[in-house]
């Protein structure tokens, strides 16, 4: 398998320079787009490739930069390109990889992008605490305004760009991209009401795209080997290769690139070494925190967005967790709700209220004192706070969906935990 991102990071990696990066081909793709190709050219080959966005969602990444204003249609001022940095996805990891060890391939899929976009103002908008990320980010932009990468007409061109890191205070629903905005702006990081969509309206009222970092380190690739190469690197519909991640009780939990479509099976017992010894697989969350488990039987299942959509879950974030049979999978749920419960931003009541009664509920089963009627008022609260135009954003739906995949596939634990928990309270009662 070619590897694309990573093809600077060995298995031993150390943080890559700009003159070494240079010399595998870095910066190839700006000469080539300054040089040869126009921002519509540029926006056609990224179309043409079908890269989806790599933060979660999956969107076309060509179409979405399609939407916004040009030319006529759009006022003069800024136009802004925001990377969204603030990897806090529970189990995700995959972003900080490439940015301590290659910044440099994230710079110039920013810079490319902003061309084809005509922004002339970038930010990287990183969490807090990927302290190494951020002192590694802001070398590599030094390096480039020295060799005029950035800045000024860049390369003598007529283009000019200027880009910032952007220190997140660290919320989880700044990973979503208006509430991420508001908190670019010096607002509470609560995510606004659409339309208008950010392409249109985003940073301080101006044409914004927002873009996931392992999404814009693709860029280079493709505007620099193009858009046919890219979609042979996938084995399934979908283009070009992903990094893979697995946590869990796995003999070797970690990061991968592979082709887009590779088999869930492929990446846990072969990437991943299997479960550690006496352990068996029950389920796993196929990206990230917030998508539906899936089980032993979805093993063959290849990990393209519509092939795991199809199942019941969502791809997301790519990064696996897994959930072995001697770990209760009620503590699981519990764990993942009480992070999202203190994440809300408090906006919707659904949110705000909803995931501590989740939470509640779930904490009252796993410590002993759950009754059968839980049982009905967690899957009223999947229905309702689950439901996608119930809240402000997706903060809940997405809590939710674990909770309603662990209460499809694996209900007969919470009952159990309720059983044994009455057994117990009715053997104190009797003073036994």
């Amino acid at each position: 398998m070619e590897r694309v991102l990573t093809r600077n990071i060995a298995d031993d990696p150390i943080p890559i320079n700009l003159a070494t990066y240079e010399a595998n081909e870095g910066y190839e793709g700006l000469k080539k787009a300054l040089t040869d190709l126009s921002p519509e050219d540029c926006e056609s080959i990224v179309k043409d490739s079908k890269l989806r966005g790599r933060g979660g969602a999956g969107f076309p990444t060509g179409m979405k930069w399609s939407f916004v204003p040009k030319g006529d249609a759009c006022t003069p001022g800024h136009k802004y390109l925001v990377c969204n940095a603030d990897e806090m996805e529970p189990g995700t990891f995959k972003d900080r990889l490439l940015m301590e060890f290659d910044p440099h391939q994230l710079i110039e899929g920013m810079i490319l992008s902003a061309y084809t976009l005509g922004a002339d103002i970038a930010y990287i908008f990183i969490r807090g605490e990927y302290v190494v990320s951020i002192e590694r980010l802001r070398e590599a932009i030094a390096e480039c305004y020295e060799k005029n990468y950035l800045g000024k007409n860049i390369l003598g061109s007529e283009f000019s760009l200027e880009m910032y890191v952007h220190p997140s205070a660290g919320r989880y629903i700044c990973g979503e991209e208006t509430a991420l905005i508001n908190a670019l702006e010096g607002k509470r990081a609560n995510p606004r009401a659409k339309p208008p969509f950010p392409q249109v309206s985003g940073l301080w009222g101006r044409p914004t795209i927002v873009n996931n970092v392992e999404t814009l380190c693709n860029i280079p690739h493709i505007i620099h080997r193009g858009a046919d190469w890219f979609r042979t690197l996938g084995r399934g519909e979908d283009s070009g290769t992903k990094l893979f991640g697995v946590s869990g009780k796995v003999k070797n939990p970690g990061c991968w690139e592979l082709p887009m479509g590779t088999p869930v099976r492929e990446i846990i017992e072969d990437c991943a070494g299997g479960m550690l010894p006496g352990l068996k697989l029950k389920g796993f969350l196929p990206g990230g925190g917030s998508t539906d488990f899936l089980t032993s039987d979805h093993l063959d299942l290849a990990m393209d967005y519509n092939v795991i959509g199809a199942a019941g879950s969502r791809m997301g974030t790519g990064t696996m967790i897994i959930l072995d049979d001697q770990t209760c999978p009620v503590g699981m749920v519990l764990n993942l709700i009480r992070f999202f419960a203190q994440e809300s931003c408090g906006f919707c009541t659904p949110c705000r209220d909803g995931l501590p009664w989740t939470r509640q509920v779930l904490e009252d089963i796993y410590n002993g004192r759950g009754r059968k009627e839980d049982l009905e008022t967690l899957a009223y609260q999947v229905k309702y706070i689950g439901g996608i135009g119930n809240t402000h954003c997706a903060l809940a739906p997405g809590a939710m969906e674990p909770l309603q995949s662990a209460l499809k596939y694996f209900y007969s634990d919470f009952e159990k935990l309720i059983e044994r928990n009455s057994g117990q309270q009715q053997n104190v009662a009797r003073g036994q």
